[in-house]
């Protein structure tokens, strides 16, 4: 089954596997979720990101925890839909539970965190957010 967001497909693999206390995830490779994970794992959200097999065939594998700790995730949210896509500029790009969290944000130099693209002083499209 192919999904029409592959993000939000990701988004909600990660959420369901920290509901039922699942260490690892595989999932269909692309080069968006790709990024996605290694911003989590750069922010200490998850604990490894790698890559396995080639062509059709190339899997994302994601390492939530490790077996001695919990879930560093509390929530995961997409936040730009295909249906309704969300932008913000540096200036408006929204500070999650008071800093504590990030939001993902797709500019014209990729993917970065909220903080980086205020530092930087682009915006873009509003990813997810995470906490």
């Amino acid at each position: 089954m192919v999904s029409t967001d592959p993000i939000s497909d990701m988004l909600t693999r990660i959420r369901n596997a920290i509901a039922v206390n699942k260490r690892e995830i595989s999932m269909p490779h692309s080069r968006v979720k790709e990024a996605v994970a290694k911003l989590l794992l750069a922010n200490g959200f998850i604990s490894k990101v790698s890559t396995s097999g080639e062509g059709i065939d190339k899997k994302l594998d994601i390492t939530i925890n490790s077996e001695s700790s919990n879930a560093k995730i509390t929530e995961i949210a997409r936040m730009s839909r295909p249906g309704r896509r969300m932008y913000a500029n540096a200036k408006e790009l929204p500070t999650i539970k008071r800093g504590r969290g990030i939001v993902i944000v797709s500019t014209s130099r990729g993917l970065m965190t909220g903080d980086e693209a205020k530092k930087a002083n682009i915006g873009g499209e509003l990813i997810c957010k995470v906490y």
